[in-house]
């Protein structure tokens, strides 16, 4: 029977997950839910940029390295497939023709052809929004410098442009261990986001 199995490459199809988000403050586990999760394998690229090439990204490059024929892909959106439309086609591209199938949250299975199409005018837009969002953030740090130098204040009344910290990492910790809480507990507490608490936990 082995050698039978064997003979015949049997593929055991695997369902692997990919995340990311663009900064150490933020946590995979709202796409990790969103996914449902039960997945055979995940993969990750924490604190990297939308307009990193998905082959740049270490998560996502190991990712590639690791699928295999018959295994499924899933994402919670399509910027997680690319910096543009053009580095989403190839992707996409790369994966169906290495027999993956590949799954867009709220999109479903993107096949060949006129799905790929789709697939490209959707990271187009998802790029010309991230780039809206970084010009207004330009916008709104200018408009800050600009209150802060002539009243004192930002426009949003804040006396500096530095992000105050959230809360003292000694204080969450001795808080964590005195009340035997879990870091989701913990986070929720403090008003924190997860990856905080671990932060403030791992120092």
């Amino acid at each position: 029977m082995y050698a039978y199995l064997m003979s015949h490459k049997l593929t055991i199809m695997s369902r692997i997950a990919y995340f990311r988000v663009s900064t150490a403050d933020q946590s995979i586990e709202s796409q990790r839910q969103a996914l449902g999760g039960l997945f055979d394998r995940e993969f990750a690229d924490e604190g990297v940029s939308g307009a990193t090439p998905a082959k740049e990204r270490k998560g996502f490059a190991a990712l590639l390295e690791f699928i295999r024929e018959g295994d499924s892909l899933h994402v919670y959106a399509v910027d997680r497939l690319g910096r543009d439309a053009l580095d989403v086609q190839a992707t996409v591209r790369l994966l169906l023709t290495k027999g993956v199938e590949v799954h867009v949250h709220g999109l479903g299975v993107i096949a060949k052809g006129v799905g790929e199409l789709i697939l490209a005018v959707l990271a187009q837009v998802a790029d010309m929004e991230r780039q809206r969002i970084i010009e207004r953030t330009a916008a709104g740090r200018q408009a800050a410098r600009e209150a802060l130098e002539r009243t004192g204040k930002t426009h949003k009344g804040k006396t500096s442009m530095g992000r105050p910290h959230a809360a003292d990492p000694s204080t969450v910790r001795t808080w964590k261990e005195a009340q035997g809480a879990s870091i989701a507990k913990t986070a929720e507490h403090f008003g924190l986001s997860v990856s905080s608490v671990k932060r403030y936990c791992a120092a």
